[in-house]
């Protein structure tokens, strides 16, 4: 029976990052539709079954290429998510010490001390200068 399974899924995509993320999103709405048994059950049940079809599609696809761009899009999009609320709580982590100042021209985030009151500050990738009170 596994040698089966093995020859079936031969040059086939599988499982990745983008079906696990598809599978535990499908699962978690599944949970919200079984505690909320009115219009709202009733409106994610069928959202959960598109879900699942495609995270299924994707399994058994023989478009490997495709699927592993797919996926590779996925892992740069939560990069960029996971990047934003690091940067986020390095901000609330510094916030005692450090003032964040957005450059006017380029919008660069720039950090300074505070406590030195009123300074110059120059942005170090485009070079602008501008005020700001620390």
């Amino acid at each position: 029976m596994r040698e089966r399974i093995a020859r079936f899924m031969a040059g086939r995509n599988g499982n990745d990052q983008l079906n696990a993320f598809l599978l535990i999103v499908d699962l978690a709405l599944l949970l919200i539709g079984a505690i909320f048994t009115n219009s709202a059950g009733k409106v994610l049940y069928p959202v959960t079954i598109v879900l699942l079809g495609l995270a299924y599609f994707r399994m058994f696809s023989r478009n490997i290429a495709r699927r592993q761009e797919e996926n590779g899009k996925f892992i740069r999009l939560r990069y960029r998510v996971q990047a934003f609320f690091k940067m986020r709580r390095e901000r609330w982590v510094q916030r005692k010490d450090y003032k964040f100042f957005t450059c006017p021209s380029c919008k660069t985030t720039l950090r300074v001390p505070r406590g030195q009151g009123k300074i110059k500050i120059v942005c170090r990738k485009c070079g602008n200068s501008f005020l700001g009170k620390s």
